[in-house]
């Protein structure tokens, strides 16, 4: 059996890999010379676009990182963000004799006969594998996610490639020091392989989100899951873009937008876990409209009970215009030597993540119809930081920027209208680090996932 069969990580697919991506990173790396030090212009847009088109054909965890990077204030130059943004998971599925081969490494030669039937053509593809729907033999509907071959080797040559590119734009505008985002991916991104570390990541959710109206999450059926094979148990359910071509009623997008709300931010603000993939692939409506299945548990975060406070904290720093209390949240996420200046530009940029949830009436998420506002209040942001000498990022901050981030796009196009600060203060109200953290505990060692980084 060969060294990618095995799900290892083999020079030659990386060196693959990486002949096959080198000329994107490489192009920016010539655009950035030829500006930094000869002064030539070059159309960023133009090559966005070709970065775009070269990262969208490929399966893998590069058009991922691409995905999660547009959603990272000045972790990219705007134009290469706005292409970057629109990339789907849409690279074709691989074949039966694929699939049969996988399926006897994973189970062994007898594996059809775990199932009573199992659909030869995938049902849905994902940045690392594709999923087939099966039927087991006591009649339970089940989706079997298969990773594509070689992926580890896949990742360290992406990861390369990656480092190359920020590096390259730190030296040429950034005002943000992003090794640690890297740092960040990096480890996120090689935890994604492990199918059996995302079935317990899905179990903790099945824990973190009982009881939570709305909201439905997969069940993992750990017999048949190995490192490369997750198996878990079938959801009806249509993606909720379709359902928005339809122009459901106000009523509707209302009920979805609470039902994601606290999805995301009941296990964040009980439990210090964050999911980390915010995107509208990973949520589908369910029969009858009575709320939302949520999928993909590759990439969350467990955070320690201190991180969560510090986001409570500055909150109530916004909201009261505490300039001590800001100053203190800051420091317990790892903001290091903040100057005055420096800290009064990243709470403007908390002012715009917060505002939705301290007035508390009913409104939309952004008030501005300005479809840009966001990224030109995060342009204002960099100007800021540039000007007052930069910030480092510390590495616990990337994914819960981006799920603040991703959801406000997604609730911007529900359109939805609610009372935000109703349902953040229902889950804050009576927060206690010491109650966080012997729940998260519990829920940890439950699901057997690990503790916090």
């Amino acid at each position: 059996m060969s060294g990618s069969d095995r799900g290892e990580s083999t020079l030659f697919g990386e060196m693959r890999r990486m002949v096959r991506t080198s000329g994107a990173v490489g192009g920016i790396a010539a655009r950035v010379a030829g500006q930094r030090f000869l002064g030539l212009k070059t159309d960023k847009g133009a090559h966005a676009e070709d970065l775009k088109q070269i990262l969208g054909g490929l399966k893998g965890p590069l058009m991922k990182v691409a995905q999660f990077l547009s959603t990272v204030p000045d972790a990219l130059p705007e134009e290469y963000a706005q292409q970057l943004a629109t990339l789907q998971a849409n690279a074709p599925p691989m074949g039966w004799p694929f699939v049969r081969r996988r399926m006897q490494s994973e189970l062994g030669p007898d594996w059809e006969g775990k199932f009573a039937s199992f659909g030869r053509e995938a049902a849905a593809a994902a940045s690392l594998g594709q999923v087939h729907r099966a039927t087991l033999p006591d009649g339970r509907e089940v989706a079997c996610k298969l990773q594509y071959p070689d992926m580890p080797s896949v990742v360290e040559a992406d990861l390369r490639q990656l480092r190359l590119a920020m590096q390259l734009y730190r030296r040429m505008d950034s005002s943000l020091d992003n090794e640690e985002v890297y740092q960040e991916l990096r480890d996120r991104l090689r935890e994604e392989l492990d199918y059996e570390r995302e079935a317990a990541q899905m179990r903790l959710y099945g824990t973190m989100l009982e009881g939570v109206p709305g909201v439905v999450v997969p069940q993992p059926v750990q017999a048949l899951t190995t490192k490369r094979l997750l198996t878990m148990t079938w959801l009806e359910g249509r993606a909720i873009q379709a359902r928005l071509e339809e122009d459901p009623p106000q009523e509707e997008r209302n009920a979805y937008a609470e039902a994601l709300f606290r999805a995301w931010y009941v296990p964040f603000y009980r439990y210090g876990v964050i999911h980390g993939d915010p995107h509208l692939g990973n949520y589908q409506t369910r029969p009858g409209r009575d709320g939302i299945n949520l999928l993909d548990f590759g990439t969350i975060r467990v955070f320690k009970p201190s991180f969560v406070a510090a986001v409570i904290h500055l909150y109530e720093a916004v909201r009261d215009g505490d300039e001590d209390k800001a100053q203190a949240a800051y420091e317990s996420w790892g903001f290091r030597n903040l100057s005055r200046e420096t800290r009064a530009v990243l709470t403007e940029w908390a002012r715009f993540l917060y505002e939705p949830l301290i007035e508390d009436r009913v409104r939309p998420i952004q008030e501005s119809d300005d479809p840009s506002y966001g990224r030109r209040i995060a342009q204002k942001v960099h100007e800021g930081l540039k000007r007052t000498g930069g910030v480092r990022v510390p590495r616990e901050f990337p994914l819960m920027d981006r799920a603040a981030i991703g959801l406000g796009s997604v609730f911007l196009r529900l359109r939805a209208e609610v009372n935000w600060h109703r349902l953040f203060r229902e889950l804050v109200v009576d927060f206690s680090e010491a109650a966080l953290a012997e729940r998260q505990a519990a829920a940890l060692a439950k699901a057997g996932v690990p503790r916090a980084v």
